[in-house]
C-alpha cells in the first residue's frame, strides 16, 4: 500500500483527526478576524523625488550642471528601475523609481546614503542648494478624505482652513492613521505691503525694513540670577504676537521723528493672496449622499493615510466616528463635512460581496456533489472544503496577504480546484463501496484512497506546477496578481492533506450505509455511453479514418480559435476597466496661464458635470493637487502645483444605484468636456482609476535624438499622427508652448560706480515681486505660525515700472532707484528638459476610446504611420518597442511605452511561467509514469483549451486580458489532472489483463464521473466571478475552456493513448500476454 493509503489508514481511527479539523477551523476564524481588509493589494512601489535648487540658472544650465551628474549618482543604487529628471529654470526634479517589490525603508536608506555621501559633487561656490529628498510609496495614498465646506457663498477659505487645522490633531489620534494633511488650504499670512513712494520719502530701503522686522522679533534665555538662595531665570527680548505690534515697530528716523512700520507699509493679517483654489460642487445625484444645497462652495480637504498593515476598513470607520464626535465642538455647526473618499467603505463592500460569493460558490459545489453522489457524500465534501478554506485563509495571512479583491478572487477561483481532491477520494470510496457492498468500510477506505492517491498527488502538484510560476512575474502586475498563484498553490497542498487525513475519517462515520449498486459502481451506464462513442476510433485499421477526422477537426478548431484574435473578434487588452465610483478630469492650460483662468475652466467643466445624472459631487483644485490615488502616485500628480494646472475629482453615486458603469460615464462626458476645453485652449484628460498597475499614460511615445530641439520638432510630428489616428483621445506632449519672460539685467558697471551691490538689487526685486517671509508671528492661538511676508501690494506688482521705483542703499548711504541699475529685456521662457535613464527625451501621450477600447491597437495604428516617417531634419524615424535606442545620437528614434510596456512584460513573463509550468508538469509525469511518451499524451489536451477559451470570449463580447491568461495557465493543470486520472486507470486495467480497447473504454466510463464533477465544480466557482469586470476573463477562460477541453479529453486521451500504444501494448502494459 502506498503512502496515501497508509496515511488514510492511520488517521481513520486517530483521536488527532477531529482535533486537526478543529484547529483548522479556529485558525480560519483567527485569520478572518485579524487579516487587514483593503480594496487592492498593497504593492511595494517606492519612489522618491530629489529636488535640487539652482537659483537663477537656465533650464539648460540646470540640466548640464545638476541633472546629468545627479542621474549618474542615483543610477548607482542597486534596485533602481528608472531615473527620471525634469530640468526647469532654478530647479531640477529627479525621480528615482525602484523596482517593484523592493522594500521601502531599505531602498530609502540606500538613496539617502548615496545622496549624502556625494554632497561634494558640485563646487560649493556654484550656488546649488542641498538636495531635498521626498519619498513616496503606496502608504502615501489617502484612504479617507473629508471635504469641509460652508453653504455661505462668501465663506472664507481661511476660516475653513483653521477648522481643518484644528481637526488634524484629533484625526491623528485615531489608531492606525499615518499622515493627516490639509489640501487646498488658504494659509494665514501677515502681509507687510510696502509703499515705494513713502519708503523713498522717509529715505528707507527694503533691506532696512526687513532688518528691522527680524531684529524686533527676537527672544532668548539670557541666563539666571541668584538672589536669596533662589535661582531666577532671565529671558531677554519679545516676540511679535499681533499684527498691531508689527505696525508700531520703529524702523528708522526722519527729520527728528520716529518712522513706524505703518508709516511706510500697510499691515494685513488674514488670508494670503490666492496661490490655489479649492471648492466643492454638488451634482444631480447629491441627494443620495444627503447633500441638500446645490452649487459650488469654497472648501478645503483633509486627507488621511494609514500605517502599513492596518485594516483600512477599521481605520476608516474610526475616522468617520471621530468626525461625528467633533461636529458642534471643534467643527462649527455651519461647516459641512462630506467624506469625498472612503476606501475603507469600498474595501469592506468588496470584501463582503466576495465573501458572499465564496459562500455561494462553496454551497453550489456541495449541491453539485449532493446531486451526483448523495447528501452524505455532499456533507463530507462540504466539510473538507470548509476546512481547506479555513486553513488557506490562515496560510494567506501568515504569508502576509491582506483580504483584498485579488486574494478573495483567488479563493473563489480556487474553490473549483480545492474541492477536486475531496471529490476524487469520496467518489472512489463511493465506487468501491458499490463494488464490494459486504466488505467492512474500514478496509475499503484505505484501499480506495490508495488507488487514487498516486494520481491525486501527481495531479495536485501538476496544478501547482502550472500556477506557481506566475508568482514570479515581474513588474507591477506580478505582485498585484501574486495572491492567485500563491493562495491557490497553498490551498491545493492543504486540500491534499485534508483529502488524505480528514476526508477518510469523515467517510467512515458519515458515508451512506447502503453504498452504491454494483452497476453504478462499475459504471455500466457510462460504459454503455462510451462504448459506442469510442468504438469507431479503437480499431487498428478501420479506425484510422475516424481518428484522422478527429485530429483534423481539432486542428481546424485551434486555427479558428487563434484566428478570432487576428480578426479582432476577440480584442486583446491588459485589463478591462472596473466599475468604480470616481474619476478625474485633469486640466492643463498653456504655460503662463493665470491661476484665475485655470479655475474658470474648471468651474465651467464642473457646471457641466453637475448635470450628469450619476454625479453626486465633485471637488475642484486649481494650482494645487487633489488627494492622490495609486494612479496619481505613479503619475506624480502630487507635484501638480503650477498655476496652469488643475483637476476635478468626480464622485459618482454607488454603482448599485446606477445603470451605467463608471467607464461608460467617463466616455460619455469626454466629448462635452473637450468642447469646453477647446474654447479655453485647455488640454483635458478623463482619468479613470486603472483596473491594475497604473502607467504614465495608456499610450506613451518617447522621442530620442541627437538634438533636444530637434526631438521636440519630431515629437510635434508624432503628435500630429496621434491626432489623425482613429479613436485616439487625450493627446498631449511634454513640449510646452512659448511664454513671455522678462529678464532684468543688472548693469554691473553702473551699479559698481554707484556703490550698489548686485545682490541687493536682486534681493529687492525678489521681495517686491514674490514677497519674502522674513520672520514669523508668535500667535499662541495659531497651530502653524503665520509668516510675516514683506512685499508690494498686488496692484503695484503687475507693472514693472512701479517695482523699479524701489530704491536700494549704496555703500555711501545714498538711495539709488532700481530703474537706474537694471535693464528690462523681453525673452521667451525656458522650456523644461526631460530625461529618462540618462538620456534626454520628449514625451507624447494619448489614450484610446471607441469600439476596441484597447490602447495596444491604437499604438500599433500610430506606429504604422510613424515607423520610417520622413523627418524635417532628414532621415527617418526608427521605432523601438522593448528598450531605448542603444545609440540615440545616430538619428531620431521613437520608443513605445505606457500600457504596451506593461502588457509586453506581463504576457512575456506569463508566457515564460506557462512554459516553465509545462516543463514542470512534464517532469512530474515522467517521474510518475517512467516514460517520456506518456507525459506528452497526458499533456496533449492543453492546447485544446484554446478551442473553448477564444470562442467563449468572442461569444460574450469580452476582451482577452491578463486574467484570461491566468485562466489558461490554470487550465493546463486542471486538464492534465483529468488526463492523469484516465491514463492511470487505463494502466491499472492493462496490468489486470484487460484488453487495450476495453481498458480505454472502462477508464473513460469509470473516471468520467470524477472528471465531470471536478470540471463542473471549477466551472461553478468561476461562474460567481463572471460578473466582475476585471476577473471576467479568468471566469470565461475557465468555464468555456473546461467545457470544451473536458469533453474532448474524455475522447482525445483514450483515442490518442490507444493510437499511440496499441503496437507497443503487448509485453509492456499487458504482462499476461492478452492481445489488444
Amino acid at each position: 500500500m502506498g503512502i496515501s493509503g497508509r496515511i488514510a489508514r492511520y488517521f481513520l481511527h486517530s483521536q488527532m483527526t477531529p482535533l486537526l479539523a478543529l484547529v483548522a477551523v479556529l485558525l480560519g476564524l483567527f485569520a478572518v478576524l485579524v487579516t487587514p481588509r483593503e480594496e487592492e493589494p498593497q504593492i511595494n512601489v517606492t519612489m522618491a523625488n530629489v529636488l535640487i535648487a539652482y537659483p537663477g540658472a537656465s533650464a539648460r544650465d540646470v540640466e548640464r550642471t545638476v541633472a546629468v551628474p545627479a542621474e549618474q549618482v542615483l543610477s548607482q543604487i542597486s534596485g533602481v528601475d528608472h531615473v527620471y529628471s525634469v530640468s526647469r529654470p532654478d530647479m531640477a526634479i529627479l525621480t528615482v523609481q525602484f523596482k517593484v517589490g523592493e522594500e521601502h525603508i531599505p531602498s530609502l536608506v540606500k538613496l539617502y546614503d548615496v545622496v549624502h555621501s556625494n554632497v561634494d559633487w558640485l563646487p560649493p561656490t556654484l550656488g546649488v542648494a542641498q538636495p531635498i529628498i521626498k519619498a513616496k510609496g503606496i502608504d502615501d495614498v489617502p484612504v479617507v478624505a473629508f471635504t469641509l465646506w460652508r453653504e455661505d457663498p462668501l465663506a472664507s477659505g481661511l476660516a475653513l482652513t483653521q477648522v481643518a487645522h484644528a481637526i488634524e490633531a484629533e484625526l491623528k489620534r485615531v489608531g492606525g492613521t499615518r499622515e493627516v494633511a490639509t489640501l487646498g488650504a488658504t494659509p494665514r499670512v501677515v502681509r507687510v505691503l510696502l509703499n515705494p513712494e513713502k519708503l523713498n520719502a522717509y529715505r528707507l530701503s527694503v533691506q532696512e525694513v526687513r532688518a528691522a522686522l527680524q531684529a524686533a522679533n527676537v527672544s532668548q534665555s539670557a541666563g539666571s540670577l541668584v538672589q536669596n538662595n533662589r535661582e531666577i531665570l532671565v529671558q531677554t527680548g519679545n516676540f511679535l504676537s499681533d499684527a498691531s505690534e508689527v505696525g508700531e515697530l520703529v524702523i528708522g528716523a526722519s527729520e527728528g521723528r520716529a518712522v513706524f512700520m505703518h508709516d511706510v507699509a500697510e499691515i494685513l493679517d488674514g488670508a494670503d493672496q490666492p496661490s490655489s483654489y479649492a471648492w466643492f460642487g454638488t451634482g444631480a445625484a447629491a441627494s443620495g449622499k444627503g447633500i441638500k444645497p446645490r452649487g459650488e462652495f469654497t472648501a478645503v480637504t483633509v486627507a488621511v493615510t494609514k500605517k502599513p498593515g492596518e485594516n483600512a476598513v477599521e481605520v476608516a470607520d474610526r475616522l468617520l466616528q471621530r468626525v461625528e464626535e467633533l461636529k458642534g465642538s471643534v467643527i462649527p455647526s455651519d461647516v459641512q463635512v462630506t467624506a469625498t473618499r472612503n476606501y475603507g467603505e469600498t474595501a469592506n463592500d468588496k470584501a463582503k460581496k466576495l465573501i458572499q460569493k465564496l459562500i455561494f460558490a462553496t454551497v453550489a459545489v456541495v449541491a453539485l456533489v449532493w446531486m451526483a453522489m448523495g447528501r452524505r457524500e455532499a456533507f463530507i465534501v462540504g466539510i473538507a472544503v470548509l476546512l481547506t478554506l479555513a486553513a488557506t485563509l490562515f496560510a494567506s495571512w501568515a504569508w502576509g496577504f491582506t483580504l483584498n479583491r485579488v486574494s478573495l478572487f483567488a479563493l473563489i477561483f480556487s474553490i473549483g480546484i480545492l474541492v477536486d481532491d475531496a471529490i476524487v477520494v469520496v467518489e472512489n470510496v463511493h465506487r468501491h463501496r458499490g463494488l464490494s457492498p459486504h466488505r467492512p468500510l474500514p478496509e475499503i477506505i484505505p484501499e480506495a484512497v490508495d488507488e487514487v492517491g498516486g494520481p491525486t498527488i501527481l495531479a495536485t502538484f501538476t496544478v501547482i506546477a502550472a500556477l506557481l510560476p506566475m508568482a514570479f512575474v515581474s513588474g507591477l502586475m506580478g505582485p498585484y496578481m501574486s495572491p492567485i498563484p500563491i493562495n491557490a498553490s497553498m490551498g491545493m497542498l492543504i486540500s491534499l492533506a485534508v483529502a488524505f487525513v480528514i476526508t477518510p475519517w469523515l467517510a467512515l462515520r458519515f458515508a451512506a450505509k447502503g453504498g452504491a449498486t454494483a452497476e453504478h459502481g462499475g459504471g455500466a451506464a457510462a460504459a454503455r455511453f462510451f462504448g459506442p462513442l469510442l468504438a469507431p476510433f479503437l480499431n487498428r485499421e478501420l479506425g484510422k479514418p475516424a481518428r484522422r477526422k478527429l485530429w483534423l477537426g481539432i486542428v481546424a478548431g485551434l486555427f479558428f480559435a487563434v484566428a478570432l484574435g487576428g480578426m479582432k473578434a476577440v480584442v486583446l487588452k491588459m485589463l478591462p476597466f472596473d466599475n468604480k465610483s470616481e474619476f478625474q478630469v485633469v486640466v492643463d492650460m498653456p504655460s503662463g496661464t493665470a491661476l484665475e483662468q485655470t479655475a474658470a475652466v474648471l468651474r465651467e467643466i464642473g457646471a457641466y458635470l453637475a448635470t450628469v445624472p450619476e454625479v453626486s459631487d465633485y471637488q475642484g483644485y486649481a494650482g494645487t493637487a487633489s488627494p492622490i490615488n495609486f494612479n496619481g502616485l505613479v503619475r506624480q500628480y502630487y507635484l501638480r502645483s503650477a498655476a496652469e494646472q488643475g483637476d476635478l475629482q468626480v464622485n459618482l453615486q454607488d454603482k448599485h444605484e446606477r445603470q451605467r458603469s463608471s467607464h461608460e460615464i467617463a466616455g460619455s462626458v469626454r466629448g462635452p468636456i473637450e468642447v469646453i476645453a477647446k474654447k479655453w485652449g485647455a488640454n483635458v484628460k478623463i482619468v479613470e482609476v486603472p483596473p491594475g498597475p497604473p502607467v504614465m499614460s495608456p499610450i506613451v511615445a518617447e522621442v530620442y535624438g541627437p538634438d533636444y530641439e530637434g526631438a521636440r520638432k519630431v515629437a510635434r510630428q508624432v503628435r500630429e499622427q496621434f491626432g489623425k489616428t482613429a479613436d485616439i483621445v487625450a493627446v498631449d506632449d511634454s513640449v510646452t508652448e512659448a511664454a513671455p519672460k522678462l529678464v532684468l539685467h543688472v548693469l554691473q558697471n553702473k551699479a559698481a560706480l554707484l556703490g550698489v551691490a548686485p545682490h541687493d538689487i536682486v534681493d529687492a526685486i525678489h521681495v517686491a515681486l514674490s514677497g519674502q517671509d522674513v520672520t514669523s508671528l508668535h500667535d499662541a492661538a495659531a497651530k502653524y505660525a503665520p509668516p510675516l511676508r514683506l512685499g508690494l501690494p498686488p496692484e503695484q506688482r503687475s507693472n514693472i515700472a512701479d517695482v523699479l521705483k524701489l530704491k536700494v542703499r549704496s555703500s555711501s548711504g545714498v538711495l539709488v532707484p532700481l530703474s537706474e541699475v537694471v535693464k528690462p529685456v523681453q525673452v521667451e521662457r525656458d522650456y523644461p528638459i526631460y530625461r529618462k535613464d540618462l538620456l534626454p527625451v520628449v514625451y507624447v501621450f494619448g489614450d484610446m476610446a471607441g469600439e476596441l477600447d484597447s490602447p495596444l491597437y491604437g499604438m500599433f495604428g500610430i506606429n504604422a504611420q510613424t515607423a520610417g516617417m520622413a523627418l524635417e531634419q532628414g532621415g527617418k524615424l526608427e521605432p523601438y518597442f522593448f528598450k531605448q535606442p542603444s545609440n540615440p545620437y545616430a538619428g531620431y528614434a521613437l520608443k513605445w511605452d505606457g500600457e504596451w510596456q506593461v502588457t509586453f512584460e506581463t504576457f512575456r513573463d506569463m508566457g515564460i511561467a506557462y512554459a516553465v509550468g509545462l516543463v514542470l508538469i512534464y517532469l512530474l509525469v515522467v517521474a510518475q509514469f517512467k516514460s517520456y511518451l506518456v507525459p506528452l499524451i497526458i499533456m496533449a489536451p492543453i492546447p485544446l483549451t484554446l478551442i473553448g477559451v477564444m470562442p467563449g470570449h468572442a461569444l460574450l463580447g469580452s476582451q482577452f486580458t491578463a486574467t484570461s491568461m491566468i485562466g489558461m495557465i490554470a487550465l493546463a493543470g486542471i486538464i492534465v489532472r483529468n488526463s492523469i486520472l484516465l491514463v492511470d486507470f487505463i494502466n491499472l486495467q492493462l496490468r489486470d489483463g484487460i484488453a487495450l480497447e476495453q481498458a480505454v473504454i472502462a477508464a473513460a466510463a469509470a473516471r468520467a464521473k470524477p472528471i465531470l464533477l471536478t470540471g463542473l465544480a471549477a466551472m461553478l466557482g468561476a461562474l460567481f466571478i463572471l460578473d466582475d469586470p476585471i476577473f471576467n476573463g479568468l471566469a470565461i477562460a475557465l468555464i468555456f475552456g473546461i467545457t470544451v477541453s473536458t469533453a474532448l479529453t474524455l475522447v482525445v486521451i483514450p483515442v490518442l493513448y490507444y493510437a499511440t500504444l496499441y503496437k507497443k501494448s503487448e509485453g509492456i502494459f499487458n504482462p499476461k500476454g492478452v492481445t489488444p
